[in-house]
């Protein structure tokens, strides 16, 4: 997984590839991104460092695109 984190004009800047669409645990929905759990970014904000867990995903009656 490769992701870029930044903090620019006081947001949150996430950059990460899009996979193709994978089935979820549940098989409800299906991931798009993930960061299959919590990870350190290396970006710091007061001093500490951000960590993000992110999971991006689509129905599976969208995913046409």
């Amino acid at each position: 997984m490769s992701m870029k984190v930044t903090v620019e004009k006081n947001e949150l800047v996430i950059r990460m590839p899009l996979q193709k669409p994978a089935a979820s645990k549940s098989g409800k929905t299906k991931v798009v991104a993930t960061t299959r759990g919590n990870v350190k970014t290396g970006t710091k904000i007061h001093g500490a460092e951000i960590i993000l867990g992110l999971n991006a995903y689509i129905k599976p009656d969208e995913d046409s695109e």
